[in-house]
């Protein structure tokens, strides 16, 4: 098989620095993929909202696969695409859920522009940089679940993330798609049935790619079915223990350019 026609990877904790920034080795990485025709894919958990950093660093080129999968997001105009975002009957029913079994709780919800949280939910380092033309707001519970949203956050004060994940699955799964990617005990849900694999593996269709054509790098249990779908998987050294159990190849850590290093062995000529 030759060098493989699409290359999806994730951003934090995978191709970025633990810095949120891209190094120099790692663009010139990407470089080699597009020059050599294929197709370069961001596949994240950040909303669009945090991509303007990331698209003006690979010059405004390709797509982002955003919000684990809810959102397809053009780079170039950076504009949202598609979307497959959670209803607001669904979103009601899953807080009900998690309020009533798991009382600690704060909720925030990512819409297609803009974030909203409850007053409890504790603002972190991952929503430090809001971008331009985006707002964050403090509301009411129930104006928080009036519309639909690309992802619902469940932040808890203290609960093992891993644990925390399983939970809220038990809870809620059969309604929603909860991951974790943040190693903090902080939930993410998008409608069910949508990850980064299913947005992936639409967007390779149209492209007429299929999964055993496709690179995946990875970190976090947000990765997992990605990783998974694609024909060939790599976690950086960095990642979660069930990531680096799953995967086909360990590559070094992000810090240490493991993406840029895979790519220049198969792309370089």
């Amino acid at each position: 098989m030759g060098s493989p026609r699409l290359v999806a990877t994730d951003l934090d904790g995978t191709a970025l620095r633990s810095d949120g920034t891209v190094s120099p080795r790692t663009l010139a990485a990407f470089a080699l993929v597009e020059s050599a025709g294929a197709t370069l894919v961001f596949v994240t958990g950040r909303p669009p909202r945090w991509m303007h950093t990331v698209a003006a660093a690979v010059r405004h080129q390709g797509l982002a696969i955003c919000a684990n999968g809810a959102l397809v997001y053009d780079l170039h105009t950076e504009q949202i695409v598609k979307s497959h975002l959670i209803a607001t009957d669904v979103l009601e029913e899953v807080v009900r859920r998690l309020r009533e079994k798991v009382p600690d709780l704060a909720f925030s919800v990512e819409y297609e522009g803009g974030f909203a949280h409850e007053s409890d939910f504790r603002l972190g380092s991952w929503d430090s940089d809001v971008t331009a033309g985006f707002h964050v707001e403090y509301v009411e519970t129930a104006a928080l679940l009036s519309r639909p949203c690309a992802k619902l956050l469940a932040l808890h004060p203290g609960m093992d993330p891993d644990l925390l994940q399983a939970t809220v699955h038990g809870l809620v799964g059969d309604l929603v798609t909860p991951t974790h990617s943040s190693g903090q005990a902080l939930i993410e849900m998008s409608a069910h049935g949508v990850t980064k694999a299913s947005a992936l593996a639409r967007l390779a269709e149209i492209r007429d790619i299929g999964s055993t054509e496709v690179i995946a790098f990875g970190d976090m249990p947000n990765d997992l079915p990605m990783l998974r779908w694609a024909g060939t998987s790599y976690a950086v050294a960095n990642a979660h223990t069930e990531v680096l159990a799953a995967v086909d190849h360990v590559t070094a850590a992000n810090n240490d350019d493991g993406v840029a290093m895979v790519l220049e062995g198969l792309y370089r000529r």
